[in-house]
């Protein structure tokens, strides 16, 4: 149970520092960040920042590297980072942030249909923690689509009559036609299933290779080396190579160290404890942490459809979190069983070598 409990508040951590990156994201736009050139850096300063505690950690856990777990690291790189990261961004070129938010809360719907298809996730919803998991993954959903839909009025006063950033300047015009919200909508809808592939495939290669900051710092190579072939195509301005001490170098620092090292590390660690669909069952809390930092930052003002869909995305949480404790009891049970059957073949064990050592001792006194 206490690994439950350390896997929620690391999620919770997760969805924390990704919804400063998202701040930190809308401010670097404004300052032309090409994303193209984003995903390269902060791949890199991954890389650099987790492969000395790779190198220590891990040391003890590599094993070689065989050709297929090779190419299934490669492809983690291109679900979670290449794939994910360019048509999401290319999504929200063609629609709007607000769609893009809506759209990215169908993941643990996706992860959950994976899950069970691959026989990752077993749900049996004639029980009430089975049917607990089905009903708050609908519940999660639902409430995020609420939040992101259905404003309301105003609940709150600004924080600040001025916000302490203005990004407003260059706003959304909304008048991008059908055909590019549609094209835009499947765009953003093919990089979270990607994302949902990355999770499944994610629960596969962890339980074949333990030394899981290894496979961290693996991904971002082939994540940098892959983001870097389409930059030569689509960045191959050297002024958008160029950085200063501004939002856009700060934003690449942010999300190179706290969502692609530390965030994926951590994604990682929970998904061999807990599976795929717990890890995306926390994904709607972005949306609850993002405004929360909005209100003090842009100085946006909070409606009654954030605090009704902020309650249905805790509520959601809260039925998945009581139906996957089932499954921590029964691990529990099976790690302790285990022991005790060790524990009784080593005691059974003691006895015979005794019963063999007082036999032998008997032959050697008994006279001839």
């Amino acid at each position: 149970m206490a690994k439950l409990y350390a896997s929620c508040a690391a999620m919770v951590a997760v969805q924390i520092g990704y919804g400063g990156s998202n701040i930190l994201m809308k401010v670097a736009s404004e300052k032309d960040l090409d994303p193209f050139v984003f995903f390269v850096y902060r791949h890199i300063i991954a890389f650099l920042v987790l492969l000395p505690f790779a190198y220590v950690i891990d040391r003890n856990k590599r094993t070689s590297l065989t050709i297929s777990m090779t190419i299934k690291i490669f492809l983690l790189a291109i679900l979670g980072s290449t794939i994910y990261l360019n048509l999401f961004y290319l999504g929200i070129k063609y629609t709007s942030a607000t769609v893009a938010s809506a759209f990215s809360n169908v993941t643990p719907s996706f992860t959950f249909v994976m899950a069970v298809l691959f026989r990752l996730e077993k749900v049996n919803i004639k029980t009430a923690r089975g049917g607990a998991k089905v009903l708050g993954t609908v519940i999660c959903i639902g409430g995020s689509l609420i939040f992101t839909f259905w404003k309301g009025p105003y609940l709150t006063k600004a924080i600040f009559k001025e916000p302490l950033i203005n990004i407003y300047k260059n706003q959304d015009s909304g008048n991008s036609s059908g055909k590019d919200w549609i094209k835009g909508s499947a765009f953003i809808v093919l990089s979270e299933m990607s994302w949902s592939a990355w999770l499944i495939l994610q629960t596969f290669v962890t339980r074949k290779y333990p030394a899981k900051l290894t496979i961290t710092v693996l991904t971002c190579v082939f994540a940098t080396a892959q983001s870097g072939f389409l930059a030569l195509f689509f960045a191959r301005d050297p002024e958008k190579w160029k950085l200063q001490w501004d939002a856009r170098l700060l934003t690449i620092v942010y999300s190179g160290i706290i969502i692609s090292a530390v965030g994926y590390f951590v994604q990682t660690w929970v998904i061999s404890h807990n599976g795929p669909v717990f890890t995306s069952i926390f994904n709607p809390l972005m949306l609850i942490f993002v405004a929360i930092f909005s209100a003090f930052v842009f100085s946006e003002r909070l409606h009654v459809g954030s605090l009704v869909g902020a309650f249905f995305i805790v509520l959601g949480l809260y039925l998945v979190l009581w139906g996957k404790k089932a499954d921590h009891v029964v691990a529990d049970e099976q790690q302790d069983n285990e022991k005790g059957l060790v524990d009784t073949e080593m005691q059974n064990t003691s006895v015979n070598d005794n019963e063999v050592k007082d036999s032998v001792r008997e032959t050697r006194i008994s006279p001839i």
